[in-house]
């Protein structure tokens, strides 16, 4: 495969996974930088990354829709990507695009129903409908846009700083924790943060501690111990490389925007579908800000509606 900023990897695996109702039209769904294939995992005891919108009976119903996602190239799943200690090429969403385009060859698939996209999966679902907008008939973006926020690259900026100085202490893992905790302040609101964590503090060991703090250190060491700080690294800097035309875009687009996003502002969004050839806008509220298009199941069910009416 060679890269879009000019390297070449040799081999590419990449891991996948179609879910769904057989002879159904097929939808891929795509989510941030720690998603992975496991979109929906209904009946089994780990639930998949989009759990709360994907499957039976949810927003993208896997009973009128297959559900294809793969794990991202540069990531900590079983797609190539870097191992422990090494070094690993730029990677564009143009990238992950070429990668979705030979899965569909691997699969048969002349087009998809639509690409839904959250977040770096919205980025990657603008670079597909760019690249190849014959095999896709819809792009459903959410919390996304076709280049990033400058404020919100000074955030992932910080945070591949810290994860770069704990590869050099040797403390990694220590190091993407406080990383990822830093990414946590950022996904949602604060009207969200104000009311789960207002308390008082608790003083252990000579230090107080802050309910937020206890939140954050937790879902940090959480996604320690299940990705590795290379691939974040990596797939990081991929969010902060993304540039798309939008202007290039053809392919009939739905645009999700949180007016509490604080990563993907409002106003981008809109910049963006008036760049689009053939785009809507969609504005909601959320208390979750970024994770909106994680949790919000019930506001988003109109979102993904009139792309299943289709199906029946």
């Amino acid at each position: 495969l060679r890269l879009h900023h000019g390297a070449r990897l040799a081999a590419v695996r990449v891991a996948w996974r179609l879910a769904g109702a057989a002879n159904m039209p097929v939808v891929c769904a795509l989510g941030g930088i720690s998603a992975s294939r496991r979109v929906c995992l209904s009946g089994e005891p780990r639930q998949g990354w989009w759990s709360e919108v994907a499957g039976r009976g949810r927003p993208l119903d896997t009973e009128r829709c297959r559900i294809l996602s793969f794990d991202y190239l540069g990531g900590s799943g079983e797609s190539t990507g870097p191992r422990p200690g090494e070094s690993f090429p730029s990677i564009s969403t143009y990238d992950q695009a070429e990668v979705l385009a030979h899965l569909l060859d691997h699969l048969g698939l002349n087009a998809l129903k639509a690409i839904a996209g959250g977040s770096y999966g919205g980025m990657v679902a603008l670079a597909f409908g760019e690249r190849f907008p014959e095999r896709v008939g819809h792009l459903i973006v959410l919390c996304a846009t076709d280049r990033p926020h400058p404020l919100g690259t000074a955030w992932r900026a910080v945070q591949r700083d810290i994860v770069r100085l704990g590869l050099e202490a040797g403390r990694a893992t220590e190091a993407l924790a406080l990383a990822r905790a830093l990414a946590m302040s950022t996904y949602r609101s604060g009207e969200e943060f104000a009311a789960r964590f207002g308390g008082p503090p608790v003083f252990e060991a000579g230090r107080a501690r802050l309910p937020v703090e206890q939140y954050l250190a937790a879902r940090g060491a959480s996604y320690a111990a299940e990705h590795r700080p290379e691939a974040f690294l990596c797939l990081s800097e991929s969010i902060d490389l993304h540039r798309v035309e939008a202007g290039r875009i053809c392919v009939p687009s739905t645009a999700v925007a949180v007016r509490e996003d604080m990563l993907v502002p409002l106003a981008e969004v809109r910049a963006m579908v008036a760049r689009l050839h053939a785009a809507r806008l969609c504005e909601i509220s959320s208390i979750y800000g970024h994770d909106a298009f994680l949790k919000e199941s019930q506001q988003l069910r109109g979102v993904f509606a009139p792309l299943l009416e289709s199906t029946r």
